[in-house]
C-alpha cells in the first residue's frame, strides 16, 4: 500500500507563502481591472475583502491547539468587519449593522449553546469566550442607547438568543462557570 507523502513544517510554510504571494497578485490584478472596466462599481474591493478574510481564517485555522471557541470569536470579528466593509462600499445602506452582524452573532450564539451542551465538562474552556460574546451581543443595544443606530427587531432578536444562551450555559455549568469567573477576575 502506498501512502501520500506527509508534507514537512519547511514545506507547508513554502506553500502557504506560494498561496499568499498569488493571492495578493490576484487581489491586484482584481483592482487594476476594476479600475479600467468599471471604475464606478467598486466589485474588486469587496472580492479583496473576501480575499483577506480567508486568509483571516487560513492563518488562524493552521495554528495548532486552537480553542474552538476563540476561532467562533474571531471568525464573529472577522465577519462582522467584511460585512460592515462590503455595506459601506455599497454606499452603507446600514443592512450589516441590521441585519448581517445580527444573524451572525445568532448563528455564534447558536454554536457556543452546542458547545456548551455537547462539551459541558469542558465548558471552563468555553466561558470566556462566552462572555465576550454576549458583550458583543449587547453592542448594538449600547449603540442604539446612544443613538448611534436604530435597535430594530433583529438586532433584539439576537440580544434575547445571546441572553438565553448564556442562561442556559449558566445552568448547565454553573460550578465550572463560578471556577473560571473567579479565576480569570481574582474575586
Amino acid at each position: 500500500m502506498i501512502y501520500p507523502q506527509k508534507l514537512t513544517s519547511k514545506k507547508s510554510n513554502e506553500l502557504v507563502n506560494m498561496l499568499l504571494i498569488s493571492s495578493i497578485m490576484i487581489a491586484v490584478t482584481l483592482v487594476i481591472i476594476n479600475k479600467f472596466t468599471t471604475p464606478t462599481i467598486p466589485w474588486s474591493g469587496i472580492a479583496n475583502c473576501g480575499i483577506i478574510y480567508i486568509w483571516i481564517t487560513v492563518l488562524y485555522s493552521i495554528k495548532r491547539n486552537t480553542n474552538i471557541a476563540s476561532h467562533i470569536l474571531l471568525q464573529i470579528i472577522a465577519m462582522s468587519l467584511a460585512v460592515l466593509y462590503i455595506d459601506y462600499r455599497l454606499n452603507f445602506y446600514g443592512w450589516s449593522i441590521h441585519i448581517g452582524i445580527p444573524i451572525i452573532l445568532m448563528t455564534a450564539n447558536i454554536i457556543m449553546l452546542v458547545l456548551a451542551i455537547v462539551g459541558h465538562k469542558n465548558y471552563v474552556r468555553y466561558a470566556l469566550y462566552q462572555l465576550i460574546i454576549v458583550f458583543l451581543s449587547m453592542l448594538p443595544f449600547i449603540l442604539a442607547l446612544n443613538s448611534i443606530i436604530e435597535f430594530k427587531i433583529l438586532n433584539q432578536i439576537a440580544i434575547g438568543v445571546s441572553l438565553l444562551n448564556f442562561v442556559i450555559s449558566l445552568i448547565l455549568s454553573y460550578k465550572d462557570f463560578y471556577k473560571i469567573i473567579v479565576c480569570k477576575f481574582h474575586m
